[in-house]
């Protein structure tokens, strides 16, 4: 009898602290998964910042060393600017605009002084600007007197009811609200200039041959491209992006791209990512490309590089466009995808590295 009790005790006894376990090793596995977690978390970039310089048929046999030089240290000089707000606290929004103020005020690119010619000789000009906390936003398009559209759009998502304002009555906007304005003739560059003659005078030979492509441009061999944007997380989570163009060369009647179209060329949602388009504005539009990025990851769940790689290698070739964006998500991930030769593009992250692209590879 005494047998059995012990034997009923002991195995009482071994239950009991297998039942005591149990516990203790769900817990050390919560506690495991929650440090995973943690140490996920701690991932996350403290600040990043992604700018874009247009893309195209960009190619090194095109290039001489010169201008390569050139872009790059624009390309340095623009991005340097933003990261140095980023790091010391500013807003994103500051970091794209001011970013791209650079790249506005350089003839290299097809934005504020580098801006493309319309077939009636003048420049006009689109800018748009996405704040991702709040999801308010600014825009304006075919202005010829605003020395810098992204701040025109930033002043009319900040200051105005509304989201995008066109022609005189945005200049007009402009004056009032104390913007730099400037002649015409300021945005004037001659290469710009000459590269409108070389796309009329291709379109003749076009008409006369039927032949069915694109303005020829030699630098880059695609009138439609040559846009800057840029995309920014700062220290307090929030993404803004921005936009800034001149258009396309010889365009007619007022015509204008994706770049001012919130969803299109720029889009900004603190719950997914921000972007900044360039390439053929029609397509864009149509494909809503910035929006349709940021919804693939909030409702779909993929990544910010899979959502890219959907909307610019798949989407946008199936409609018969062509481009690409930059774009960073709320984790400081960046990505720069586009399905051209190349795009300027270049990137900062939190720890001060900064990497410059031109070509494809």
């Amino acid at each position: 009898m005494n047998k059995h009790i012990f034997l009923f005790t002991l195995l009482f006894s071994l239950c009991f602290s297998c039942g005591e376990s149990t516990p203790n090793s769900k817990k050390t596995a919560k506690d495991d998964a929650l440090e995973i977690s943690e140490e996920k978390e701690n991932k996350k970039a403290e600040f990043a910042i992604i700018i874009h310089g247009g893309a195209g048929t960009i190619l090194k046999k095109n290039m001489t060393p010169e201008k390569e030089a050139a872009y790059k240290a624009k390309l340095e000089e623009a991005i340097r600017v933003g990261y140095d707000i980023l790091k010391n606290g500013g807003s994103s929004l500051d970091a794209v605009e001011k970013t791209i103020n650079i790249m506005e005020d350089s003839p290299l690119f097809n934005a504020g002084k580098g801006a493309v010619f319309t077939n009636a000789e003048t420049n006009e000009l689109d800018a748009s600007i996405m704040d991702g906390k709040t999801l308010n936003a600014g825009a304006s398009a075919g202005t010829t007197t605003v020395r810098n559209p992204i701040n025109l759009a930033r002043l009319i998502m900040d200051k105005s009811p509304h989201v995008m304002m066109a022609g005189l009555g945005a200049e007009t906007y402009a004056k009032e609200q104390g913007l730099t304005m400037v002649d015409p003739s300021y945005f004037y560059t001659e290469s710009r200039f000459n590269s409108l003659q070389r796309a009329i005078e291709r379109e003749k030979v076009e008409l006369d041959h039927d032949d069915k492509q694109a303005f020829y441009d030699p630098e880059i061999k695609d009138s439609k491209f040559g846009t800057v944007g840029c995309a920014a997380l700062d220290k307090n989570g929030n993404l803004a992006a921005g936009t800034s163009t001149g258009g396309m060369t010889n365009k007619r009647y007022g015509r204008v791209g994706d770049a001012p179209i919130i969803g299109a060329g720029t889009y900004a949602n603190n719950n997914s990512c921000a972007v900044s388009s360039t390439g053929w504005g029609e397509y864009f539009i149509r494909a809503m490309v910035a929006h349709d990025i940021s919804a693939l990851m909030q409702y779909k769940g993929l990544t910010l590089k899979e959502a890219a790689h959907e909307v610019i290698q798949n989407k946008v070739p199936q409609l018969g466009g062509d481009g690409g964006i930059v774009a960073v998500d709320k984790y400081g991930n960046m990505v720069a995808e586009f399905n051209t030769a190349g795009m300027y593009r270049a990137t900062m992250n939190d720890k001060g590295e900064l990497v410059i692209g031109i070509y494809k590879n």
